[in-house]
């Protein structure tokens, strides 16, 4: 491989390492700022280079072209290693955010992504992917008319709460302000 090519790797890996989908010939060209041809002259010596076909080790994770996209994965043999690894850790503190969004879907399930941001009155798609991601919440179903998904908790919360089930939570009654007529509703609200 040509030092351009190995260049034009180099900034591939970079970007590969980082990515959550896959990501096509196109978008990773534009991304490395680099003719498409060489980026998948480049994806092709990456490739072989991890698969140990360059005259390396074979490497704990491959680069796969997946749904028209290049990634990196762990290779299937690692699966139960990494899966043992990630369970073992620590969880990580979510965030303020998190925590929000988490409340609002647990008190209000089944409950789409457009009504928790419209409670929390900001964005929570970052959010939600985050939650999912760590089993904390998951999708119960999708409406039939307009294709919403709806989310509920699952059981990890529970256990992570301690609790056996949602009726567990405290009451949310008592922690928001008094609002027996519309004025004082308004006032609540900073209106």
């Amino acid at each position: 491989m040509t030092t351009e090519y190995q260049d034009v790797a180099r900034r591939l890996e970079a970007i590969l390492l980082v990515v959550e989908e896959p990501q096509s010939l196109v978008a990773l060209a534009t991304a490395v700022s680099a003719p498409v041809a060489a980026v998948r002259q480049a994806i092709e010596a990456l490739v072989a280079d991890y698969d140990g076909l360059a005259g390396g080790p074979r490497r704990g994770f491959e680069l796969r072209e997946v749904g028209g996209g290049w990634r990196l994965y762990v290779r299937a043999e690692h699966d139960d290693l990494v899966s043992e690894f990630v369970n073992t850790q620590a969880p990580s503190r979510l965030s303020q955010a998190a925590l929000e969004t988490l409340a609002v879907i647990a008190y209000k399930q089944p409950v789409t992504r457009g009504q928790v941001a419209a409670i929390r009155a900001v964005n929570v798609d970052s959010v939600v992917r985050t939650l999912l991601g760590r089993g904390l919440i998951t999708e119960e179903f999708a409406d039939p008319e307009t294709g919403a998904i709806h989310y509920g908790t699952t059981d990890a919360l529970l256990v992570n709460l301690g609790i056996n089930s949602l009726d567990e939570l405290p009451p949310i009654s008592p922690l928001l302000p008094d609002v027996s007529d519309d004025d004082s509703l308004d006032e609540a609200l900073g209106r």
